[in-house]
């Protein structure tokens, strides 16, 4: 039977665990919270706030189609968030999931460490437990799914009240009156948004001409404007140099000179790789520039034996591809059939409101002349359903290819765009003409039934 070393219970190693058992190994699986930092601190508190954020918004926007509460349409200002037992909730949410997933691995067999694990040979590790006892472990295969943490500025240290990380927003006591967000990746604009919609005034401080540069231009442009009319102050090609308490709460200094004053900053600038002080060096395993974990589509690194999956390895980090990363590995380690990361294939959110979903072919790389495609974006404001909810921003974009009209790309900015993107994934994945989605049935009315509606539209487009 062969033995399996895991470093690391988020995403990646715990998918890798369950694949593992499922394929006969004996596996060993080192941690310092089941569920790593997507249950525990990043992921599902951070959607849960979204969600409650959502909830806020749906309330507050509820006048609009009749709701009286007490003979008086709803507002934002007559509604109050009690952010402690917001945050209690989320914290016993992501224990509860941690604890659930832990049960599952060990009622699968899998043998639970909790601990620090580092490389003494190129398969070989010591494990410190967190209890006090220690062990050598000699494994057939060792996959390592460290995962990142956030990155951090010298003169902006956070303390975990005033000065924040993502990973510290859930102890605060009451709601930031005035939040400084600096970074305007998918972090930033997350954590605006939502904030926001909580109630706190937002500034948001980009060093780019846009938020949410890495999106689709049309997508962010939609988010920015939402960002206007829901009162975020977006500082754009700003870029932050310090962040200092004061006695009332925080200054952000610009490299330009202007200070901004709030009550609370939220650094999101970005992550670093866990990929020091487990002996790598020892091990032989190849870094990047970066510090991330060089591996290949099955998740092999260059030493025979040691694979590597998640945010540790740098490949779009999200929790989705880390578990997908960790089965691979394990199918591939252990001998079974395995379908290299396709990561084309990949759709992912930002989970803004409305939200952004993205599969495939991008816009960008259209513009950049990197494929021949056509495209077609269909606004939200036409279909029936989204009048019916007061939907008025969003649209589906399709991108197919100019010849043949397989599917190659998609956007989708509206509510539950992380739910919506599912089909225009599989219509990617499965390599499905524009006519044959939009032959397909959709309900009426619906959301999805615009995507049928904007590949109809590309059908007529190639004629």
């Amino acid at each position: 039977m062969s033995h399996v070393a895991i470093i690391g219970a988020g995403p990646g190693g715990y998918e890798a665990a369950l694949v593992g058992r499922q394929l006969g190994a004996e596996v060993t699986l080192i941690h310092q919270g089941v569920g790593g930092s997507a249950v525990l601190t990043d992921c599902v508190p951070s959607k849960a706030l979204v969600a409650t954020a959502g909830a806020v918004t749906e309330v507050a926007d509820s006048g609009a189609v009749g709701v009286r509460i007490h003979g008086a349409a709803p507002s934002a200002a007559g509604i109050s968030v009690d952010l402690s037992a917001v945050n209690a909730r989320i914290l016993d949410m992501a224990q509860t999931q941690s604890a659930d997933i832990a049960a599952q691995l060990t009622a699968r067999g899998v043998r639970l460490i909790e601990g620090f694990a580092r490389f003494t040979g190129t398969t070989q590790l010591a494990v410190a437990h967190t209890h006090g006892a220690s062990e050598s472990i000699d494994a057939d295969v060792i996959l390592i799914a460290t995962g990142a943490r956030p990155r951090t500025m010298p003169d902006a240290e956070p303390d975990g009240e005033r000065i924040l990380t993502w990973e510290q927003l859930y102890t605060l006591p009451t709601l930031p009156e005035h939040l400084i967000v600096v970074g305007s990746g998918v972090t930033g604009a997350e954590f605006a948004s939502a904030y926001r919609a909580l109630g706190s005034e937002v500034t948001l401080v980009s060093s780019r001409d846009r938020v949410l540069p890495g999106e689709d231009a049309d997508a962010a442009r939609v988010i920015e404007d939402v960002f206007a009319q829901r009162g975020i102050t977006v500082l754009s090609q700003s870029r932050a140099a310090a962040a200092h308490r004061t006695s009332h709460g925080v200054t952000v200094t610009l490299t330009d000179g202007r200070a901004i004053d709030g009550s609370h900053v939220l650094m999101a600038v970005g992550s670093l790789p866990n990929s020091n002080d487990i002996g790598l060096d020892v091990a032989g395993v190849e870094i990047d520039e970066r510090g991330f974990i060089v591996t290949d589509r099955v998740s092999r690194t260059n030493v025979r034996g040691v694979y590597a999956a998640g945010d540790v390895t740098g490949v779009q980090m999200l929790a989705s591809v880390a578990a997908m990363q960790g089965r691979i590995a394990m199918s591939h380690a252990l001998g079974d059939a395995v379908n290299p990361l396709e990561v084309d294939h990949v759709s992912s959110t930002v989970f803004t409101a409305p939200e952004i979903a993205t599969v495939g072919l991008s816009q960008a790389q259209l513009d950049a002349g990197d494929a021949r495609a056509d495209v077609y974006m269909m606004p939200l404001a036409t279909n029936a359903r989204a009048k019916m909810e007061e939907i008025e921003h969003g649209f589906i974009k399709i991108i197919c290819r100019r010849t043949s009209r397989i599917i190659a790309g998609a956007v989708v900015v509206s509510p539950h765009a992380s739910e919506l993107i599912h089909p225009l994934t599989i219509a990617v994945e499965q390599r499905l003409t524009v006519d044959q989605l939009a032959q397909t049935f959709t309900v009426y009315p619906s959301l999805t039934g615009s995507i049928a509606e904007a590949a109809r539209r590309l059908h007529l487009a190639a004629e």
